[in-house]
This record gives C-alpha cells, structure tokens and sequence, in this order.
C-alpha cells in the first residue's frame, strides 16, 4: 500500500479493462499495481464502465462471456480483499464538472464521461489519475493531476 503522505488514486476504466482483460495497456497495468502511488479509490461510475466495457469486449467478439464474467469476478475479489476502497460519488460532482467544463472544454474539446473522471478524482480527493484515456489524461494534466506512466 501507499507510503505516509501519498495521495490516492483514482483508477478509471480505461486503467481497469486494462488489468483485467488483455490488451496493449495490460501488462503496464500490471506494473503499475505491484506499485501504486496511493490507495486505490473507485468509484460506482468506474464500476459500470468497467461492466460496460467487458460487455463491449463480447459484442466485438474480443472475448466471451465467460471470460467477461470471470474478469468482473476477479475485480469484485480484489475489491474485497482491500485492494481498491470504494467510495461513493460526492453530490458535489456535477457541479465540479460543469466548472472543469466551463473552463476547458471550449480548448480542449473534452468529452462528458472524461469530464466526469476527472472530477470525480478530484472531489474524492485524488492525487493522481490511473488513464490510458489520452484526452482524460490531457485534462487532468491541465488540472494538475499526476498520472500514472505510459512506459
């Protein structure tokens, strides 16, 4: 777990299809979580993602169900097991997305669902922003989030 004085993380779905079902990002993934930055937080709205896109993974034929089914598996293990907290999403959330919306999205060109990552991870009080998502993560740079490494 993290060291005194490291932040949290929050860990969006792009990060978590990534752990949990193979592709490109995987094995970084991998890497990454042997040594997070900080506790890791999730969100419901991360939950549904992750659900979502394993489905999108069958539709796509990229995997089965039973592959789907055993990677949600896996995930709701390691949230049990302490691995990742859950928290609930602040009431306050919309509000920070529409100011984060306000402020960015007329030179940036960000999309609602990144809008709402990044301010998630701030209201929850991340420090850090775990994306493969390459417009979530030029705004959460622009927000000074860090994020986690691509290499």
């Amino acid at each position: 777990m993290a060291e005194e004085g490291e932040g949290a993380v929050y860990a969006d779905s792009s990060f978590l299809i990534s752990l949990y079902s193979p592709d490109t990002n995987s094995a970084l993934a991998i890497a990454t979580m042997q040594r997070p930055a900080g506790e890791i937080v999730i969100t419901p709205l991360v939950e549904f993602e992750l659900l979502n896109a394993l489905r999108q993974r069958i539709f796509w034929r990229q995997i089965d169900t039973s592959d789907a089914d055993g990677s949600m598996q896996k995930f709701e293990t390691n949230l049990r097991s302490g691995a990742f907290r859950r928290v609930a999403l602040p009431e306050s959330l919309f509000e920070r997305a529409r100011e984060i919306a306000e402020r960015t999205t007329a030179t940036l060109g960000t999309r609602t669902i990144d809008l709402l990552h990044v301010a998630a991870a701030l209201e929850v009080g991340a420090e850090y922003l775990y994306s493969f998502d390459e417009r979530q993560r030029k705004l959460a740079r622009t927000l000074r989030l860090k994020l986690n490494a691509l290499v």
